[in-house]
């Protein structure tokens, strides 16, 4: 992953107008503002900050400590209140029980196989409360073996630059980002060097619905394009509103 100084400078290149996107998803799935949310892989708390000043009631968790502490860094910036908790999506021990949980930006297709997938959904069942949501998004099929192959982006400015490209990665519907980033540092009047590979896989949506269906989850949904439409063979995000009954 990546962190330390890093972090902010992947942050940015982030469109904004996500985080938007995906509180947007959130308020149409009918989550209730006074309900408690566990916003996991939360990063450097970007979406989860933008819950809290929505009106939602929020912890976030994420693997990192140098994510935890930008995050901590940026909602006291915010002057929002957001616990922040070190942890693994797939192991979430004893932690509380949730009205919400939240799992975007295809966080879950950085887990290397179905087994782990199957876990993070066995967790997130057991921490939530009765009728509680889990929101996620993952990618598609489609947007590993057709989209992302051969995907190049490009970035810099007067001190630093960024290179991304995708490759088809070994496993069935896996994907490789290469990912480098190039820091000014005028003490050597050159550029420090960081590069980061990171490896997605996704599974066919029947996949999904029957891990889903083992966790415990009797009512799931599928959406494309921030809920606002039905998935069809274009689709490049799926997002899911899953549910259980009490």
């Amino acid at each position: 992953m990546i962190y330390g100084q890093f972090a902010d400078f992947y942050d940015e290149l982030f469109d904004p107008a996500m985080y938007d996107s995906w509180l947007g998803f959130v308020r149409s799935q009918g989550v209730v503002k006074t309900d408690s949310v566990l916003d996991l892989a939360c990063g450097t708390g970007r979406l989860a900050i933008k819950m809290i000043q929505s009106g939602y009631q929020v912890a976030g968790l994420d693997l990192a400590p140098e994510m935890l502490s930008i995050a901590a860094s940026k909602a006291q910036a915010a002057g929002v209140e957001l616990p922040l908790i070190q942890g693994d999506m797939t192991a979430l021990g004893d932690l509380g029980l949730y009205n919400t949980i939240t799992c975007f930006d295809d966080s879950l297709c950085y887990l290397p196989n179905e087994d782990e997938m199957a876990e993070a959904f066995r967790e997130a069942a057991a921490h939530l409360t009765d009728n509680g949501h889990y929101l996620f998004d993952v990618i598609t099929p489609h947007q590993t073996d057709d989209v992302y192959p051969g995907y190049m982006y490009n970035f810099h400015d007067d001190h630093r630059a960024f290179m991304w490209t995708s490759y088809e990665g070994d496993a069935e519907h896996q994907v490789e980002h290469d990912l480098n980033f190039f820091i000014w540092n005028e003490s050597i009047k050159g550029y420090d060097h960081h590069a980061e590979l990171h490896v997605e896989r996704t599974y066919p949506l029947a996949t999904y619905r029957r891990l889903l269906t083992q966790a415990g989850f009797d009512q799931i949904q599928v959406f494309a394009d921030f809920g606002k439409a039905e998935p069809d063979a274009d689709t490049t995000r799926w997002f899911f509103d899953c549910r259980r009954e009490g």
